[in-house]
């Protein structure tokens, strides 16, 4: 490999419009002469034959016959949910944020709102079509069914009543939770618009009398006095300063008002520096996040206010730290 096909860009935007346009399931569904195919994915003939024919030399598409074109095993990917890849909906947000990392790398802060006006949890807001399109990816980019046994310990969920899910998104581990453990009430906190998109997520787990939304900022103050408050895809999206932040709203909300500890932390680990490709570099060009080890995640929460009491692992190999307040 040399430096040029490390710098190809071709290939990255030849997939975003493959991906847009449907080409797979237009192929699936039949249309495979690329004058039937453009008709079909509503594109120009001439260009959209030049794209898969670049593809097909990149090993994406196969061509039996000249003009016609072929799923091959990589291009069944491109069947199911396409959303991160998407020029219409949240993907292009994602796509065209890698022009803003020459920026973020010169200043150390993301450089977003240089490309779209805005810093990015702003630009949401002011977009709920954006907003939902992120919502739809962030459900899909948990890969399938979210794993409930967020204690270290299984017996301990004898002794919990209620979980907060801080930073939850539209509820698909807190509903899982609540179908895994019948006994416990569950309470989702993300902003309004966001968790106002759970109340289906619950109401087809069966949960829903058991689940209470809170459309609020996890930078305000928390509902306190459960026993067990979750961070699971939520510090990753920030730095150092903001991520302790919210550990410590978490560390307030776990406390008394006499100031003694009456719940816990579960914080799910995010992979480090080159350990998740291109993902850590898009939480930095994104939001200037970054994945951290259950060390980092023992400093940071330390200066939150809390201390570790132990790590383990789900059987999905995600990482789990539990903090108590001190």
């Amino acid at each position: 490999m040399d430096l040029w096909t490390l710098s190809d860009l071709a290939t990255p935007w030849a997939v975003h419009v493959v991906a847009t346009l449907r080409v797979a399931n237009h192929i699936e569904a039949g249309h495979t002469a690329i004058a039937d195919l453009a008709r079909a994915a509503k594109a120009d003939p001439e260009y959209l034959g030049r794209v898969l024919h670049h593809l097909v030399s990149k090993g994406l598409f196969a061509e039996p016959q000249p003009g016609v074109f072929a799923l091959n095993e990589l291009a069944r990917g491109l069947l199911g949910d396409v959303s991160g890849f998407d020029l219409d909906s949240f993907g292009a947000r994602m796509a065209h944020s890698w022009g803003t990392l020459l920026s973020a790398v010169r200043t150390g802060k993301p450089a977003y709102h240089e490309a779209f006006g805005l810093p990015f949890w702003d630009d949401l807001a002011a977009h709920p079509k954006l907003a939902e399109s992120f919502n739809q990816l962030m459900s899909y980019a948990g890969h399938g069914t979210p794993d409930p046994n967020i204690l270290i310990d299984p017996a301990d969920w004898a002794g919990i009543k209620t979980v907060v899910d801080v930073g939850g998104g539209t509820g698909a581990l807190l509903a899982e939770i609540l179908r895994a453990h019948p006994h416990v009430h569950g309470t989702l906190v993300d902003l309004p618009g966001t968790v106002a998109e759970s109340r289906a997520v619950f109401e087809a787990a069966g949960v829903a009398g058991r689940a209470t939304l809170v459309g609020q900022s996890f930078f305000d103050p928390l509902p306190a006095g459960a026993d067990v408050y979750t961070l699971r895809k939520v510090l990753g999206d920030w730095p150092d300063t903001e991520a302790r932040a919210i550990l410590a709203r978490c560390a307030d909300a776990a406390r008394r008002t006499d100031g003694t500890p009456s719940g816990r932390v579960v914080v799910f680990t995010e992979a480090g520096p080159g350990e998740s490709g291109g993902a850590e570099l898009l939480m930095l060009v994104l939001l200037g996040g970054k994945g951290r080890s259950a060390d980092e995640l023992q400093v940071l929460g330390r200066e939150a206010g809390l201390e570790m009491r132990a790590t383990g692992r789900q059987a999905s190999g995600k990482v789990l730290v539990e903090f108590v307040p001190v």
